[in-house]
């Protein structure tokens, strides 16, 4: 899915060059995830948090001016020393450049603090950067006005704690808490109002994706949801065939929920333990070795059964139509050899 963005986006003059340069490069299990919301509602927290949990590169405005060396570092430092805006377009670059470093490509990103508005959402989209995750924390702007007053940063770890919320045990990292250059509270005000008046934009960009998550809870509570949601993959609205495994302990209905699923979705109703009659009763080469076991009334072998569902499970009807399965796997040992045969079920 990844790579098919990245065709339709870039349009490659080869596209064929270009996806076996995308295989060797990138690695589309790596998170790629932005953290949003308004002022103190603990982006750096969840973000920092989630760098250490999932090995990714943490990346927001401050690590892009204050701690790399990127070609358009200085342009956009010259913009702060005037006290001027950087423009939307110079964030876009810098994050896309920031974003297509090696590091980046291979453990993922944590994006934070970006986009704030829809048009810094288009931008970013325009450049091929397009999010897996997008988490929204949220609280209410009392809680939040009131945090942005006690909030202390320690300068060499970046944490951020709170006089009230989260003090730190340590007296060292105490001593070494600074108040950083907050906003007065009707300036918090403002800003907050600008917030409300541009989320739903970015909202209407990454509802897909996008779950908001209550920040005035306690923070492992916080960090629990996000990472759950972080953790889940999206469900693709493209076609694809069925393949379906019903597991549940005998009695529990399998047989009766797969061939309801067989009359409504027309998919291959298969039975493990007919599959094995049937095999007997059609004096199959694969029959005659199973039919020793049936008669006496041992357990077929692995082995056997395996090839036997395979056979099945690939032939022209099952591939075209999907399947539904039941009776196989038993245990831990029948399911590593189900994706060892490359029978993988995506339902």
């Amino acid at each position: 899915q990844n790579m098919l963005e990245e065709l339709l986006i870039h349009k490659p003059d080869d596209p064929i060059q270009y996806m076996i340069n995308h295989l060797k490069q990138n690695n589309d299990d790596a998170p790629r995830i932005c953290v949003l919301g308004p002022s103190a509602s603990g982006k750096t927290t969840v973000a920092m948090w989630l760098c250490k949990h999932l090995d990714a590169i943490r990346v927001s405005r401050e690590t892009l001016l204050f701690k790399e060396i990127l070609a358009l570092t200085k342009e956009a430092k010259a913009y702060k020393e005037r006290k001027q805006k950087i423009p939307n377009a110079l964030w876009a670059n810098l994050i896309q450049e920031r974003l297509s470093n090696v590091d980046c490509i291979k453990q993922g990103w944590i994006l934070e603090g970006f986009p704030e508005n829809q048009e810094q959402a288009w931008m970013l989209q325009s450049s091929g950067i397009i999010p897996r995750h997008v988490v929204v924390l949220y609280a209410p702007d009392t809680v939040l006005i009131e945090r942005n007053s006690g909030k202390r940063l320690d300068p060499f770890t970046e944490e951020v704690y709170h006089t009230t919320f989260d003090w730190p045990s340590d007296p060292l990292v105490q001593r070494r808490l600074v108040k950083p250059e907050d906003l007065s509270e009707q300036e918090m005000s403002k800003k907050l109002l600008e917030y409300h008046r541009n989320f739903p934009g970015v909202f209407q960009i990454y509802q897909k994706v996008l779950k908001s998550i209550n920040a005035d809870q306690p923070s492992m509570d916080v960090l629990s949801q996000v990472l759950t949601y972080v953790q889940t993959r999206h469900r693709s609205a493209a076609p694809f065939t069925p393949r379906i495994l019903f597991c549940g302990p005998p009695g529990s209905g399998k047989s009766l929920q797969a061939a309801l699923i067989t009359q409504k979705y027309n998919v291959v109703n298969v039975c493990c333990g007919q599959l094995l009659k049937e095999a007997v009763a059609g004096k199959t080469k694969l029959g005659e070795l199973v039919k020793p076991y049936i008669d006496n009334g041992y357990p077929v072998p692995d082995n056997l059964v395996m090839k036997i569902l395979a056979e099945r499970l690939n032939a022209l009807d099952c591939m075209t139509n999907g399947w539904v399965l039941y009776g196989f796997p038993r245990d831990i040992e029948q399911g590593e050899q189900l994706q060892k045969s490359h029978i993988i079920p995506n339902r």
